[in-house]
């Protein structure tokens, strides 16, 4: 041994007493360099090496041997040698009982007498004496027996007493120990109960260095007896001796050895349930946490089960794990049927997929999914189809038993006005339903309409986003940990996958169009063409009102359905249909529109409102701008503005063409209505009553207290009504259409505006006819009157009368004009002074033989007449006046000097009346202007 370093120092032991091979850390200084400087240690004289564990210079770990009393602990080492120790060990022996495993040698001559089967001096028992470990108190007790007998009078403080009670002795022996102290003493009755459940391994473990002892004895007692072994039997008689003492001590002790191996197998069966209760309770606990809905932690605890016991030989296990199979097995059929209940939510079915892909179902769940889920909703397409066919019949039904019982109810000629029902809604077709009175008869394709885009809004997301998540993969996210058995999307589904899709979109379409477009299903094979659906036919069904929400209805669906990405021909099938239904509703309204406008002769009340703009008018021109500017508005709204993704609805050159026709058409489908109002007008409504018109002497035409003004109101109205829609309301509506990106409406202006010129020119005709014929006819006839001859008149003594009665009718004209549209004024009072002209020359030129005073009279009328009108008259009636005054003879100097006088005096007499002509000279130069 070499001696150059420090002694070894223990300063430090835990615990610092125990029985035989307890489990020691000895801490101190210069305790070796390594293990192999470590050569030797003694506890209570007890060489201890071979139990020894050296950690480091400051820490060795060994077991206790059979020392017994307090003693040293020392540490031996090559470089320090014997070591010293300022802290010692207490050792002590516990008493074994009869059955109890022992590492050393138990003298049983003190305990167990063989006669009487009794312990006579009880060897002293640590554990007996403090069970707690926590001895600080000492043995006095706290109590006195009396007073613990009174406490508990069946009781003792005896543990090996079958009476004992744990109250008795902790209130005996530890009476002022903390709570603390009290768990501390817990958790060591809890440790010294784990070491005697160890076994017999650990019992070895515990104590090898005396087993290893016992050994060396053993084979060093073999060999000394073999070598003492003169005659080479004395070994065999000493094992034949031994055998005997075994059954021997067998037969002593069968019954407690027996009663102590069936305690074993209980302990051991306990022990085996404590330790694989996962296991044991697994089925029980699966169908708790099924009924709670934990589905994640079923397959968590299965996934470990399988892994651990899925191949195990132990017939029970097998058996307790075949019932986790059933279970298992009833849990996917379950999974399987709420997977193929629908509706359910995407995120649901996602759950349920990942769950049967965990649990290893056969087949493909999620791809039986997708298939199931587009017959589902192919199913309920058809479905919603048929039941809204099926209530059209039904109210088709019953809205024709409810004619044939009331056939005249609504013809009634005494119907009282108050509850008269008016059939024509004129231009109110165009407004929303609310406003028109339909919201209580919604049409069934509206409702089927509705109804079905949502099926696919809240239906179609869902099954298209799950194929998505299947071919990416993302449903597999976290299966591959739980499953065994490889995740593997199959490509060659994605076309069926793609093919499912496109028949669902290409279903949706067809529906809608066999409901609202059905003319484009024509070439349609017959057998699809029934599949798609057999609406009624009838163009009164869907009003212009209605057409606009299946339109919104339509484009929202659209415009949804295109944020998904679907493939192939889908996009193309949806845009498309969407396009259609916008432009079936863009002619549907504008033809509305059109038919509403040529309605609005039945509105007029022929009130005629003036104001400095556009003079007189009725409220008809106003009425046609409101319906044409709602129905461009309406159609903005629903029809023209496009959302995002869609295409310009006045891209494709037919829709241009077909919306430029159409809005000529509609600007000029008020002229026909003016026409009639003009030329024809309705006298009664025959939506009203059927009694008959009242004509009057005046050519009125009255229905109660319903009047029509003569014809020349009429003209003259109708005429100020057709100037302001030519001249102010035409070029505002196409300034509008062109605002909200209708084409080619230039060519719809020139269209418009050449109808109503020649509208204009034909009320303006007419009107001058029926105002300057009276006037025309009654000049011959006036001049005449009284036996007049040009030939025998005498000596002018002024204007005739009949002259001032021309004047006073065309003064007449004028206010009449003026009253309506003083625009017209000019144009009018012109068109008769030269109807009024050129009769005058016709008769004139018609004189043959003209008298003395024939001439002059004839100039002075045509002066005076002349003179008046001088303001309005026309290049056409000069001329008319200047071939009149050609045709007379000429006169004398002083005839012309009378002719003078006459006329100032007339001009005098007339002044007033003259004024008529001369004070709206400003109006007529602006006019003109």
């Amino acid at each position: 041994m070499k001696k150059g370093g420090a002694a070894p120092l223990v300063t430090g032991v835990s615990p610092k007493e125990g029985p035989p091979g307890t489990r020691i850390t000895i801490r101190g200084e210069n305790l070796g360099c390594d293990i192999k400087d470590f050569i030797g240690l003694k506890i209570c004289g007890v060489d201890c090496i071979l139990s020894a564990e050296w950690k480091s210079p400051s820490k060795i770990i060994a077991r206790s041997g059979p020392g017994k009393g307090k003693g040293d602990v020392i540490v031996i080492t090559r470089t320090g040698g014997v070591g010293s120790c300022t802290v010692g060990f207490k050792g002590y022996f516990v008493q074994i009982g009869p059955l109890q495993d022992s590492a050393i040698w138990i003298d049983e001559s003190q305990t167990v007498s063989i006669r009487h089967g009794r312990t006579q001096s009880p060897i002293f028992s640590k554990e007996d004496e403090d069970p707690l470990g926590i001895s600080d108190e000492g043995n006095q007790a706290k109590f006195k027996e009396e007073e613990l007998l009174e406490m508990f009078p069946d009781a003792s403080g005896n543990m090996a007493l079958q009476n004992f009670s744990p109250a008795w002795y902790l209130l005996e022996n530890h009476h002022d120990t903390s709570f603390e102290d009290m768990k501390a003493g817990l958790a060591y009755m809890k440790r010294r109960a784990t070491q005697r459940s160890e076994g017999p391994i650990a019992f070895v473990k515990s104590n090898l260095s005396s087993t290893l002892d016992c050994m060396e004895s053993l084979d060093a007692l073999h060999q000394q007896y073999c070598a003492d072994d003169l005659r080479g039997d004395s070994v065999n008689q000493y094992a034949v001796l031994l055998m005997q003492a075994k059954s021997c001590a067998d037969g002593l002790f069968k019954e407690v050895l027996g009663r102590k191996d069936k305690a074993d197998s209980t302990r051991n069966a306990l022990s085996v349930l404590q330790r694989f209760k996962f296991l044991f309770y697994l089925p029980l606990n699966i169908k708790r946490n099924i009924e709670k809905g934990d589905y994640n932690l079923v397959i968590n605890d299965y996934v470990r089960a399988r892994s651990l016991f899925a191949e195990t030989q132990v017939q029970v296990f097998k058996k307790v794990y075949n019932e986790v199979e059933r279970n298992i097995g009833e849990f996917r059929e379950m999974l399987q049927q709420k997977l193929m209940e629908l509706p359910n939510p995407l995120d649901e079915q996602k759950k349920l997929i990942r769950y049967l892909l965990s649990l290893e179902c056969e087949g493909d769940p999620a791809w039986e999914c997708l298939v199931n889920m587009q017959q589902w909703l192919t199913g309920i397409l058809c479905t919603c189809k048929e039941d809204h066919i099926k209530e059209e019949q039904m109210s088709q039904t019953e809205s024709e038993a409810s004619m044939l019982k009331s056939p005249v109810s609504h013809m009634s000629i005494d119907t009282p006005k108050g509850k008269r029902r008016e059939t024509n809604t004129s231009f109110k077709s165009t407004l929303s339903p609310d406003q028109s009175g339909w919201k209580f008869n919604t049409p069934q394709k509206i409702l089927f309409i509705e109804e079905l885009t949502d099926i696919m809004l809240e239906n179609f997301p869902s099954f298209w986003k799950l194929g998505q998540a299947y071919f990416s993969g993302s449903l597999f996210v976290n299966v591959k940990e739980n499953s065994e058995r490889p995740q593997k999307t199959d490509s060659s589904k994605h076309s069926k996958f793609k093919q499912m899709v496109t028949d669902v979109i290409s279903l949706f379409s067809n529906l809608v169009r066999a409901a609202f477009l059905p003319k484009s299903l024509e070439n349609t094979p017959e057998e699809n063409r029934k599949e798609f659906g057999i609406w009624r036919d009838n163009k009164q069904e869907i009003p212009g009102a209605w057409l606009p929400s299946g339109v919104r209805y339509v484009r929202n669906c659209v415009s949804s359905l295109s944020l998904l990405d679907l493939p192939g021909d889908c996009p193309t099938l949806i845009q498309d249909l969407a396009l259609d239904m916008r432009t079936d509703c863009m002619v549907t309204l504008l033809k509305q529109a059109i038919s509403d406008v040529k309605q609005l002769h039945l509105k007029e009340t022929w009130a005629v409102e003036t104001d400095d703009e556009s003079g007189g008018t009725t409220q008809l021109p106003a009425l046609f701008e409101n319906i044409v500017n709602e129905t461009i508005q309406h159609l903005h709204e629903v029809v023209v503005q496009n959302k995002v993704g869609e295409p310009e609805i006045f891209s494709q050159r037919t829709v241009q063409k077909d919306a430029t026709v159409l809005c000529t058409q509609l600007l000029q489908a008020f002229a026909p209505c003016i026409h009639s109002l003009a030329f024809n007008p309705p006298f009664h409504s025959p939506e009203k009553s059927n009694s008959l018109p009242i004509l009057t002497a005046e050519g009125k035409g009255t229905l109660g207290k319903d009047k029509v003004p003569v014809t020349d109101k009429r003209l003259i109205i109708m005429l100020s009504n057709c100037n302001h829609t030519m001249v102010r309301v035409i070029p505002r509506l196409v300034e509008n259409l062109n605002k909200h990106g209708y084409v080619e409406m230039n060519k719809a202006l020139r269209a418009a505006q050449d109808t109503y010129e020649d509208l204009d020119d034909s009320l303006f005709e007419a009107y001058v006819e029926e105002k300057s014929n009276p006037i025309v006819g009654a000049i011959e006839q006036n001049m005449y009157k009284g036996g007049f001859s040009w030939k025998t008149c005498g000596k002018p003594s002024g204007v005739r009368n009949y002259l001032k009665q021309v004047i006073m009718h065309m003064i007449e004209v004028h206010a009449e004009v003026f009253a309506v549209s003083p625009v017209f004024v000019t144009r009018v009072t012109q068109k008769v002074i030269e109807q009024v002209s050129e009769e005058f020359t016709r008769v004139i030129q018609c004189v043959t033989d003209h008298g003395k005073y024939g001439p002059v009279q004839a100039r002075l009328e045509l002066m005076a007449l002349q003179e008046t009108v001088s303001l309005y008259l026309t290049p056409h009636a000069s001329k008319c006046f200047k071939e009149a005054l050609g045709d007379l003879p000429e006169v004398k100097t002083e005839d012309r000097k009378l002719s003078e006088e006459l006329l100032n005096k007339f001009k005098s007499q007339m002044k007033f009346q003259m004024m008529c002509f001369y004070g709206d000279s400003i109006l007529r130069n602006s006019s003109e202007a």
